[in-house]
């Protein structure tokens, strides 16, 4: 599941938090090895676009600077 679907199910289940997992990438969709996690809250008044705006939210924050320490991790 991915996109909007996700933070559908997410309101539909009444989850009280939503989040991103950065992982390696490997043969298999979604399984790679955790690089690292971070959660919002979601409220019960929450549409799905506000927990997606939350969401890509944490994204824009954590994936710079996650992807800057993989790179001088490697080189």
């Amino acid at each position: 599941m991915y996109g909007d679907n996700v933070h559908k199910a997410v309101v539909a289940a009444g989850e009280t938090e939503s989040g991103i997992t950065i992982h390696y990438i490997n043969e298999n969709y979604d399984e790679g090895a955790i690089i690292f996690q971070a959660k919002c809250p979601v409220l019960k008044t929450d549409s799905f676009d506000d927990v997606a705006d939350k969401v890509h939210a944490l994204e824009y924050k954590h994936f710079p600077a996650i992807i800057e320490q993989v790179l001088e991790k490697l080189f």
